[in-house]
């Protein structure tokens, strides 16, 4: 369901493309921070609401890294196909709501869309300000840097710290071997976590030990899917039983909706990093709370791209941007972590707080 409310939306637009087939969605929530910054996702099931949901999460998210941005997001319905239909899929919908760019909308990398489709995006609509993330030589910094899963790696360390639990001797599992997923992992790895699950479309590995850190940099140089050859100690398992696994910390970092009725009460972890956006609806969220679990909400762990997008938007390098990301994502953190504790209300609902006044 499409909540209309004081936040908005603004905007909700549907656009076709009887040609190709072409079937996308932009939601615009809120301006009154800036110009709607959301990505891009293409996925075969994807809604208006869920682009709805998407873009109010982006709302929250700019206002709690306080950027001069408002909440937007666009997803396109891509049932598959060659890359030469997919750049015709991407650059139909640039088309379609280029009068809304970047005036009202800039673009960037989600689900199944990154450099690539951000080039086509700026090709179509002629100019470079309408999406981040693209390519280094059209001046970009591209998410394919780490951006994300390098802020969710800093939001899980300062958890722990806040929370009293060694990092390195937590078990960790992650969900979702994308660009935040294997980043969040890679970074986990530097700094001595120990990563004992991993998930993807492909395979389910789990290794009681931990994955070794030069196996990770190998799989993360080869790319997705998840390789389950370079993991020679590592167990397969059904997927399903990923979720029920004993770990001290869990990071879904793959699509929406990704924890639910089904699996909810398999989980062991006590704290969940949200990696991926709206992993799970807000009243699964309040029932981990009600049993003790720390869920780092979304918008506050994985903001690490649009803050890396603002860097690009700004013109920064790319080195200043991971200094940022780092500085804002520790900020918010921690300040969600103590407001959480000393109020003993779900971190969500305390950052929710800080995000509106924000957007006010």
């Amino acid at each position: 369901m499409i909540q209309k409310d004081s936040i908005g939306p603004e905007y909700l637009i549907e656009v076709y493309d009887p040609k190709i087939g072409m079937q996308g969605f932009l939601v615009i929530d809120n301006l009154r921070r800036g110009p709607g910054k959301g990505g891009i996702r293409m996925t075969k099931t994807v809604t208006l609401e869920e682009v709805f949901r998407l873009a109010r999460a982006m709302t929250f998210k700019n206002a709690m890294v306080d950027l001069p941005f408002g909440g937007a997001k666009a997803g396109i319905v891509w049932p598959g196909g060659s890359d030469e239909l997919k750049k015709k899929f991407v650059q139909s919908f640039a088309k379609k709501i280029a009068p809304f760019c970047p005036k009202y909308y800039i673009a960037g990398p989600d689900v199944n869309t990154g450099e690539r489709e951000m080039e086509w995006f700026v090709r179509i609509t002629g100019n470079l300000k309408t999406a981040t993330g693209k390519p280094k030589r059209l001046k970009g910094l591209p998410h394919e840097l780490g951006s994300t899963g390098f802020g969710v790696a800093i939001a899980t360390k300062v958890v722990c710290e806040e929370l009293g639990l060694d990092i390195k001797k937590a078990k960790i599992s992650i969900h979702g071997f994308g660009n935040v997923g294997y980043f969040a992992c890679y970074f986990l790895s530097k700094m001595g976590a120990k990563i004992v699950a991993l998930a993807d479309l492909s395979a389910t590995i789990y290794e009681r030990d931990g994955f070794d850190h030069n196996v990770i940099a190998k799989m993360i140089k080869k790319g997705k899917p998840l390789p389950l050859k370079e993991c020679p100690k590592g167990e397969r398992i059904q997927p399903e039983d990923f979720w029920g696994l004993d770990v001290d910390i869990l990071i879904p970092a793959s699509v929406t909706d990704v924890i639910n009725e089904q699996n909810k009460d398999k989980i062991r972890a006590k704290i969940i990093i949200e990696g991926g956006n709206i992993p799970m609806r807000e009243e699964i969220e309040e029932e981990f709370f009600k049993k003790g679990v720390f869920v780092l909400p979304d918008f506050v762990a994985n903001s690490g791209g649009v803050i890396s997008s603002y860097c690009e938007w700004k013109g920064y390098s790319e080195k200043t941007m991971f200094r940022i990301v780092e500085e804002k994502i520790k900020k918010n953190t921690r300040l969600v972590v103590k407001e959480s504790v000393k109020k003993k209300e779900n971190p969500r609902k305390v950052a929710m707080e800080i995000a509106k006044k924000r957007i006010k």
